[in-house]
């Protein structure tokens, strides 16, 4: 089936490179443009696209504006373009939580080469975006509402060893994220919610604690690719201060973009989230999240960040992260494998596996897309297929 596209920016120079560059694709259509967001939400309406690619920054009507309007009025899917810079991730950040699918950095001098490269990945993006799960209902939802997430502390406890007070229940700060306190955070945000989901199959359930026996960790690592940022914050705003265990994120992402999302976890959530640095040590109740364009490793309790193999198609990789993790922590990592096309993660979980690891997936209804989820679940790999909304409450009564 022919994919009809709506490709909005107030460029005519982008608008020409588009159709040049899909022209000859015989699975994609550009079947209209618009110049700002006021002429999308007409054109829409008219003309039914099945993805939308949505510049942010366009007069009348910007970009995250339209998309909010859009997923409200007439959700679709949207391909973001945005600049490389940290404001631009910041709005991508904005925009996917608003509902848009994926995005691409937005670079004139790549697209004014049009090489093969570009046209392969800009092709393989809007046929990711229109196979995700955004419909009649807006964004992929989650098969069951969220838990209450635990109390958070007002701020961050002054030392690993002091004892951490129980968290505090904590407002929605504003869209924009703003300059890190010096002694405390300011209030987490919980996610924006979602629209009333269409039931989904009960996940299998767990086998009760006597069967599985007595089960210590001492490492938690997520990977992810497509839908992945927002699953992540999801996740991370419901765990408590004081979670017992070090956790590493492995989220498919360039690197100017890492810096800003990981900002903005930390700001959202009662962990303590940075950016991993080479020689970090893992520690309880703080998350690292693997840096964009290149590889996150482990060596007993320090990260170490390595360019790796140029082969390799992911800068981060899922697999190389759940390698290292077990090598050093076999039989006591935690892993999970969330929403992302591929089947990165799978090789690593078998690795994981096969030390005794445990490993879960997030399960089909609530990944926008459900590629390495089901990648690691259809090689028998999965201990739990587990729905994004109660993953973090599944984690506390694991761990704690």
């Amino acid at each position: 089936m022919t994919i009809r596209l709506l490709v909005v920016d107030d460029s005519g120079f982008f608008q020409k490179r588009m159709r040049e560059i899909l022209k000859d694709s015989p699975d994609i259509k550009v079947v209209g443009f618009a110049s700002n967001g006021r002429e999308a939400l007409d054109a829409v309406a008219k003309l039914k696209p099945d993805v939308i690619t949505l510049d942010y920054e366009m007069p009348v009507m910007d970009g995250l504006s339209c998309l909010r309007e859009l997923m409200k009025t007439n959700p679709t899917p949207v391909l973001m373009f945005s600049s490389l810079s940290y404001e631009g991730a910041r709005v991508t950040l904005d925009a996917l939580e608003a509902g848009a699918v994926d995005y691409l950095p937005k670079n004139f001098e790549d697209l004014q080469r049009g090489t093969a490269a570009i046209k392969r990945l800009l092709i393989d993006k809007i046929k990711t975006v229109a196979s995700s799960k955004i419909g009649a209902a807006g964004r992929a939802a989650p098969a069951a509402p969220p838990e209450p997430p635990p109390a958070a502390p007002e701020t961050k406890p002054a030392a690993e060893s002091a004892p951490i007070p129980k968290p505090q229940a904590r407002q929605a700060p504003p869209t924009a994220p703003s300059p890190r306190a010096p002694t405390a955070k300011p209030e987490a945000r919980a996610p924006a919610p979602a629209p009333a989901p269409t039931p989904a199959p009960a996940p299998a359930p767990a086998k009760p604690a006597a069967a599985r026996g007595p089960k210590s960790y001492s490492l938690v690592v997520i990977g992810t690719s497509t839908g992945g940022p927002v699953a992540l914050q999801r996740i991370l705003v419901e765990l408590p201060a004081n979670f017992p265990l070090p956790i590493v994120l492995v989220q498919h992402m360039p690197g100017t973009f890492t810096t800003p999302f990981a900002d903005r976890l930390d700001k959202l959530s009662a962990l303590s989230v940075k950016e991993a640095e080479e020689g970090d040590t893992l520690s309880a109740g703080k998350a690292f999240l693997a840096p964009g364009g290149m590889q996150l490793m482990l060596d007993k309790n320090k990260i170490h960040i390595v360019k790796g193999d140029e082969r390799l198609s992911y800068k981060p990789s899922v697999d190389i992260a759940f390698a290292s993790a077990a090598k050093h922590f076999p039989g006591k990592t935690l892993a999970m494998v969330l929403t992302g096309m591929g089947a990165d993660g799978r090789e690593g979980a078998r690795l994981l596996k096969g030390t005794g690891a445990t490993v879960w997936t997030q399960d089909e209804a609530s990944c926008v897309i459900y590629g390495m989820p089901m990648a690691v679940e259809k090689a028998g790999l999965s201990d739990e297929v587990i729905p994004l909304g109660k993953i973090a409450k599944r984690l506390l009564q694991e761990i704690m």
